[in-house]
């Protein structure tokens, strides 16, 4: 399986031209531009036989916001590529509404992972009057940008960003392609006590409405099924010092450490854990599958464990064709969560034709009583515009591979 990362090719360097050779080439050029003034060529001619609409074809922009700089921006970059494989793929087909034939143009942003920096992204995209946007990566980053979409009525459909707070909002338009934060925490926690025998825990996070949401719920379905939570601590979303709350840890005994927090913190925690020669197993939050952390954790990511959205790559159902679709188009590696940035774009499109019109508030009217058969799976969305009937897949670092140990249908009850 391929996660994280992208792959740049080698910078090709300019042709230097000696005098002579340029003033021919000139020379031809200037050629050249009279006959193309005199007559159109036969790609144009062929294109104009093969499309008799498209001086009346006009554009409609789709957003994507998320991290394509600093550590995040390898799931950023992939997840960009999931949303520019489908607008690519519905303009081959080609889109037409309401006897209009539109071209789908694809507007991405970074965010940097940073709220203040996605609330601007957010008007930029609101400026660039696109109709809807794939987006953010984070929590806290898709919650910043929220209300700047719901006052332009621009839809947001988050691939990534799992905290309730975003669907408890209640705007209309607002959807998500994986399961939120609370069912995610209530499953890790089950599992951890009922499957594991884990019965004490500590848990850590890293503040943001994502790592504490996740963190609160993960502790409060611990107590529920007879378990201990002896300790809750908050750090910094940017530290790497896990060293003061270790401490203080360790003299707990736990049997589990929970950490509510992105990948490269996870990876770092992994390995102050080994340092500090505590016992306690560790298990991460949702996007910690991946390369970054196993290169940041080293041999102390052993053991770890995640429960991550959806089926493992190779028993989703549009796998193969997506990888081979992707790899095509992109000379990058496959993250997970390019499969849902892939989803919620189409779950946008498939609106859009349903709807029968380029109006917002109509597409997501429709999105609201979409089904259809995503690259992971069933794709549905509930009243508030999360997912339903979610699947999720149980991780466990072996031999620094994360491997899929279990899956858990629906939302817990």
């Amino acid at each position: 399986m391929l996660f994280g990362g992208s792959l740049i090719g080698p910078v090709r360097r300019p042709r230097t031209w000696t005098r002579p050779l340029l003033c021919i080439a000139l020379a031809l050029l200037g050629c050249c531009a009279q006959a193309a003034l005199a007559a159109p060529s036969a790609a144009a001619k062929a294109s104009m036989a093969g499309d008799e609409h498209a001086g009346d074809e006009s554009t409609l922009a789709i957003g994507f916001a998320g991290p394509l700089s600093g550590p995040s921006m390898g799931v950023g970059r992939s997840m960009r590529n999931g949303v520019q494989l489908a607008l690519d793929e519905a303009n081959r087909r080609g889109v037409v509404i309401a006897g209009k034939h539109y071209r789908l143009k694809l507007v991405s942003q970074d965010d940097r992972a940073d709220p203040a920096t996605a609330e601007y992204v957010a008007r930029y995209l609101v400026g660039q009057h696109v109709i809807g946007v794939v987006g953010h990566w984070t929590s806290g980053t898709s919650l910043a940008a929220a209300p700047v979409y719901h006052a332009a009525g621009v839809i947001q459909v988050t691939p990534s960003a799992m905290s309730r707070k975003l669907t408890a909002l209640s705007y209309p338009r607002i959807f998500r392609t994986i399961p939120n934060n609370e069912s995610i925490g209530r499953w890790s926690a089950r599992y951890a006590v009922d499957k594991l025998g884990l019965r004490s825990v500590v848990t850590m996070d890293d503040r943001t409405p994502f790592g504490q949401g996740l963190a609160e719920q993960f502790a409060r379905e611990v107590e529920a099924q007879g378990g201990k939570v002896l300790a809750r601590y908050n750090v910094s979303d940017k530290t790497s010092d896990f060293n003061a709350p270790l401490m203080q840890a360790r003299s707990l005994k736990p049997d589990l450490i929970f950490f509510g927090g992105l990948d490269w913190q996870a990876g770092v925690l992994a390995k102050s854990i080994r340092r500090l020669k505590l016992e306690a197993r560790l298990m991460t939050s949702p996007g910690t599958l991946g390369l970054p952390f196993l290169m940041r954790a080293g041999p102390d990511a052993n053991g770890a464990l995640v429960l991550e959205p959806g089926p493992p790559q190779d028993k989703m159902p549009g796998w193969r064709h997506f990888r081979q679709r992707y790899s095509e188009a992109f000379d990058s590696d496959i993250d997970l969560y390019a499969v849902f940035a892939y989803e919620a774009a189409q779950s946008i499109l498939l609106g859009l034709r349903q709807a029968g019109s380029t109006d917002p508030d109509a597409i997501a009217r429709a999105m609201h009583r979409l089904r259809f058969e995503g690259v992971s799976g069933p794709v549905a969305f509930n009243e508030e515009g999360d997912l339903l009937n979610p699947t999720f897949t149980l991780y466990e670092v072996q031999d620094q591979r994360w491997v899929p140990v279990t899956r858990l249908y629906g939302l817990p009850r």
